[in-house]
């Protein structure tokens, strides 16, 4: 989902834009006494204790829910205020102001639904536990900006509460980012186009989503359940965290920076990981339009509705200073009005609910069992995730998205529908127990790769036929076909071996691709140049295990191979809407098959010499600065990585998304934080995390587990005080 380095690029060397924040954002701390504000910070401060382990994780105690969310804020900005602050100008419409015009219609699209008098009055409606912890969040970054004067933002120099309900849901890409940018500048803008960033790098389009398993206590070495936690974003897009408070909360897991709760994790008692894909829950709407006297009306059953016209003031950085642009936005009931199409203006329709969003994000953390987690869920504003949940009990479930609009099924609702016709308009929502979900199959497993839900667990899958085509919108992918492989038919599962089953490096998308490339130069002629020209490069794919290692020659052709031929084919996918990978699998001819062979053969060997180069010299990760865009040097240190690009049907994702510059492939996408669980009297859980949790390259957190990641080697989870004391690094009082 949100790709940070498209966001976020070269924000590092903006300056602060401290003269376009609203004034009491201005105002300078006094000398002497402390302003209530500040005597406010000094007593929290007081009852939060930050314990740091021995890999830089952060173990915040506090006495209430509001204290551990204040030491969490303050931990979170320590270890890297930027990204933090980077989240919040996003998801405020406000990039532009630092990152100049090219920002614009992020901005735009951003604002269309992000309004703070809204999320003020949002704010102000809020139950009186909730502000406690909003006030919290915004206590915790203040208080850290008050005691590192050194730190410069560029922008937010001081957080409001409301600004919480702004970024309420913790996904990599929200609802709102399905909106294409180059659409909506075409509708709005003036003709000269501003350059948007473009997300290229050469290997094809990297996957978005996740894996999450869960293991009944009956397929359990233990007799214990386990959960996978595995979620394939931006690296470093999330840190790894543990709060706990004396009112119940006990969350360890991994935090969406500038959030104040565990976003995929566990407590004690119950785990939850989301995978994105779940239904179809945004829908276009073709609006029939007319105009009258400058003004715009759109035609609704018998009606001719006014449009309703709101200027939106999008300020952005120049060379010279700030400047601004105003920008007269359009909506219908249905929602703002993002591009045109066939002659017709297309509305947007998504969920807007930020503060039952935010309240069920917090609520399911401290959930510890299944009738609690399942209330949470009753909210039904997890608008882009499915759901694998485990817990203590031995209970595993599987929801299939969370909030799913009633919608009449006999419209095509992956297609923009008729705006003018009533019968299109969503019905409520659908409840929980009317959408895809599963508990205690009987196969006693459950797995969810952004694939479709009904291989889910097997026989004990739920049905197609039993609902509507719009409760899911992905097929099935090889990274599903890989895990079915892994757990139908296993026994016995530890910690070890489920992390042994997440990095199995079996390449499933490869199974009826190299036979089929076989079977092309069999057929060949025998003076067909290609016969000779390819002859030991097919002869290494014909004896390949279909195992990446890395030492594997045959996993370098291979990935080059399929990189070539995505390359060639990806306009055709696109305009038949199939995933690429699918595509290629089914669509493209032997000529293509074989030519691309030789266009991959003749890149390794352009780039490293020869063909037959292994895969641990080419694919590698590197961390040498806390960049959001990070860039990467052939000549610095870096570590070999076996496991690929998930579009392989590799489970452990490695990626590249950055334009490539170099040589090497350098992973920036895939595998972040990732762990396993089980669950018992007494928890046990491991994790790893890509690099490290600090971003300062001066910290030996920095990249303390960089060759641990790069090898799917996991370190022990430290979830109980005496095991934190007996690895503690560091413990204090924020401010300290």
């Amino acid at each position: 989902m949100l790709s940070q380095r498209l966001v976020f690029s070269a924000l590092l060397g903006c300056a602060s834009l401290f003269a376009a924040l609203p004034a009491q954002a201005q105002q300078p701390f006094k000398a002497g006494k402390p302003s209530a504000e500040q005597a406010r910070w000094q007593a929290t401060a007081q009852r939060v204790t930050i314990m740091r382990d021995k890999w830089g994780i952060p173990h915040v105690f506090g006495k209430t829910d509001a204290d551990a969310v204040f030491g969490l804020l303050y931990a979170q900005a320590e270890d890297d205020f930027n990204r933090v602050e980077l989240n919040y100008i996003n998801a405020l419409g406000r990039l532009a102001e630092v990152e100049g015009e090219k920002e614009l219609w992020r901005d735009l699209r951003m604002k269309m639904f992000i309004r703070p008098q809204d999320m003020q009055a949002k704010y102000a409606a809020s139950p009186a536990w909730l502000k406690k912890l909003m006030v919290a969040f915004a206590d915790g970054l203040n208080f850290y900006l008050h005691t590192h004067p050194e730190v410069k933002p560029k922008l937010i120099s001081h957080f409001e509460p409301w600004m919480a309900l702004a970024f309420s849901e913790g996904s990599i890409g929200g609802d709102i980012e399905s909106i294409d940018l180059k659409q909506l500048e075409k509708m709005y803008g003036s003709g000269a186009a501003v350059k948007l960033a473009d997300a290229g790098s050469g290997f094809g389009p990297e996957p978005r989503g996740s894996n999450g398993f869960a293991i009944a206590p009956k397929r359990s070495a233990s007799g214990h359940a386990l959960l996978l936690i595995n979620p394939h974003t931006s690296f470093y897009f999330r840190p790894e965290v543990h709060m706990v408070s004396e009112e119940g909360l006990n969350a360890y897991g991994a935090v969406t920076w500038g959030q104040f709760f565990v976003y995929q994790g566990f407590n004690e008692r119950a785990g939850w990981m989301h995978t994105s894909g779940g239904g179809d829950v945004i829908d276009e709407y073709l609006e029939t339009v007319v105009e009258k006297d400058g003004k715009f009306f759109y035609k609704y059953g018998a009606e001719q509705r006014p449009m309703r016209a709101v200027p939106i003031t999008l300020p952005y950085k120049t060379a010279a200073g700030m400047a601004s642009k105003t920008v007269t936005a359009y909506f219908t009931h249905h929602g703002p009005v993002v591009r045109e199409a066939g002659g017709k203006w297309v509305s947007v329709k998504l969920m807007e609910e930020p503060l039952k969003a935010l309240t069920q994000s917090y609520t399911r953390t401290k959930a510890t069992s299944y009738k609690q987690f399942h209330k949470s869920m009753e909210l039904r504003t997890n608008s882009s995730n499915n759901t694998v949940y485990a817990d203590a009990d031995g209970t595993i479930a599987y929801f299939h998205g969370n909030f799913v609009p009633k919608r009449d099924p006999s419209f095509d609702w992956a297609h923009p529908v008729d705006g003018s016709n009533p019968a299109t308009e969503w019905r409520g929502l659908h409840d929980v127990k009317d959408t895809i979900t599963l508990k205690n199959p009987a196969s006693g497993y459950i797995l969810n790769t952004n694939n479709w839900p009904f291989a889910a667990a097997g026989a004990n899958s739920p049905r197609q036929k039993d609902y509507a085509a719009y409760m899911w919108t992905l097929p099935e992918n090889a990274r599903g076909l890989h895990a079915i492989k892994v757990l139908k038919d296993a026994q016995g599962f530890t910690l070890d071996s489920l992390v042994a089953a997440a990095y199995d490096s079996y390449l499933s998308a490869f199974e009826p691709l190299v036979p089929a490339l076989v079977k092309d130069w069999e057929a060949l002629p025998a003076n067909d140049p290609q016969k000779a020209q390819l002859a030991a490069q097919v002869a290494a794919l014909r004896a390949w295990d279909l195992r990446f290692s890395v030492t594997s020659v045959p996993t370098s052709l291979a990935v080059y191979w399929g990189q070539q031929m995505v390359a060639a084919a990806s306009a055709a996918a696109r305009a038949k809407e199939i995933p690429v990978v699918d595509y290629i699998g089914a669509s493209i001819t032997a000529q293509e098959r074989l030519q691309a062979l030789a266009r991959a053969s003749d890149k390794l060997a352009a780039d490293f010499g020869t063909w037959q180069t292994p895969w641990g010299e080419i694919n590698r990760f590197q961390r040498i600065s806390g960049a959001v865009d990070q860039q990467y040097d052939d000549s610095k240190p870096s570590y070999p990585v076996a496991f690929t690009s998930a579009n392989w049907g590799s489970l452990a994702s490695f990626g590249m998304v950055a334009k490539q510059k170099t040589r090497r492939i350098y992973g920036d996408r895939g595998n972040s934080f990732v762990a396993v669980v089980e669950f018992g009297p007494r928890l046990r859980a491991k994790s790893i995390l890509a690099g490290g949790q600090s971003a300062d390259p001066a910290s030996k957190h920095f990249s303390d587990q960089a060759e641990m990641y790069s090898k799917g080697q996991f370190k022990d989870v430290l979830f109980y005080k005496a095991d934190i004391e007996a690895s503690l690094e560091r413990k204090y009082h924020p401010g300290k």
